[in-house]
């Protein structure tokens, strides 16, 4: 009698990914963008899609997003590339650098998909802690220098703790590390422009940054991510990317999303100003604890319980993410519209004791 065939070893030990979503009134635990772009952008995109030839293969090269993401960023056309999400941008760049036999280094708490994508790709992970208050200083880029991996990441700003990581730190892995790829993980990054990496890349070819519309572009269903690299890493990614990868109508999607940057730019600073405000009151609630976020969300830890608090806020129609496994008693609220903000403060005002 047949038992089905083996995997790979150790696959079976991997849990499967899955985001479960529950459905509340008020959803503040994925970091999505609450706002959808405007009509006129639906608009604009229904009649591209619409004049798409889908009984063709998309345009394998992608020509035209990689031409506006270039004039978009700034960034030379060369060292431009664009996947479905971030997500796939590193799974490509983990198969072009990583790999049996090569190490990737982590600084805890972060991403948990850097990992996960890591052992995928059959790489090393070499896991390093960050300080308290979760910001890169010499001693950090002291113990990464020291495991000479030939991949770090480093997550700025930083998911879960929300904070951007010194440049200055950036530039000493790079440069400490000439022969490793660093790449920095913006997904949060148009939140904190100032703090980007992209300058870098100039006189740190070793640098590679990816970026999603997930966030800044409110498009986290159509999957669209992008990478800011130097022209060589680009040419390496090429080779692993699969056939035709990114569909056309994801590509539709993003340049269109592009021709309204300014509209997307104008519901950033209304996240930030929700997000702000979400921090601001948290802190003025008795001992709880509120870590500086560059990002769209906030990381906080209750004077009590985080399972409680968590089970409290949902029993009042709030959702946000329990992350007690990563930072011990942490809760993390992503910043939603006004309305979705005013239900959080009520309900933790509610659950918190006074």
């Amino acid at each position: 009698m047949s038992v089905g065939a083996d995997p790979r070893p150790g696959l079976r030990d991997i849990e499967v990914y899955d985001s479960p979503q529950l459905d509340v009134p008020v959803r503040l635990n994925t970091n999505e963008c609450p706002h959808p772009l405007p009509e006129d952008f639906m608009t604009e995109l229904a009649e591209t899609i619409r004049e798409l030839p889908l009984h063709r293969y998309p345009d394998g090269h992608m020509r035209r997003l990689l031409a506006d993401l270039s004039a978009s960023s700034m960034h030379p056309a060369d060292g431009v590339w664009a996947a479905n999400g971030s997500n796939e941008v590193l799974t490509q760049l983990l198969q072009a650098y990583g790999g049996p036999g090569r190490r990737a280094a982590v600084f805890e708490p972060t991403y948990l998909l850097h990992t996960r994508l890591a052992r995928l790709t059959h790489t090393e992970v070499e896991r390093l802690a960050l300080p308290d208050g979760f910001v890169l200083g010499d001693a950090e880029v002291a113990a990464v220098v020291a495991v000479a991996p030939e991949i770090v990441f480093i997550c700025s700003p930083n998911n879960p703790t929300g904070n951007a990581q010194p440049l200055s730190a950036i530039v000493a892995i790079a440069q400490r590390l000439p022969d490793a790829l660093v790449i920095v993980d913006e997904a949060y990054g148009e939140f904190a422009p100032a703090a980007s990496a992209q300058a870098l890349i100039a006189t740190n070819r070793n640098i590679a940054i990816t970026k999603t519309f997930s966030k800044a572009f409110a498009l986290a269903g159509a999957r669209v991510g992008y990478l800011l690299a130097a022209p060589d890493v680009i040419a390496d990614v090429q080779r692993v990317r699969l056939p035709y990868h990114l569909s056309a109508l994801a590509q539709a999607a993003g340049i269109v999303a592009l021709r309204h940057r300014e509209e997307a730019s104008a519901l950033l600073a209304e996240i930030r100003v929700q997000r702000d405000r979400i921090s601001r009151e948290l802190r003025t609630l008795h001992r709880v604890t509120v870590y500086p976020s560059d990002a769209n969300f906030v990381l906080f830890v209750p004077p009590v319980d985080a399972d409680a608090v968590w089970q409290g806020l949902l029993d009042r129609g709030v959702l946000v993410r329990d992350l007690s496994a990563v930072v011990p008693n942490a809760l993390r609220v992503s910043a939603g519209t006004e309305h979705e903000t005013d239900r959080f403060l009520t309900a933790i005002k509610e659950v918190l004791p006074a």
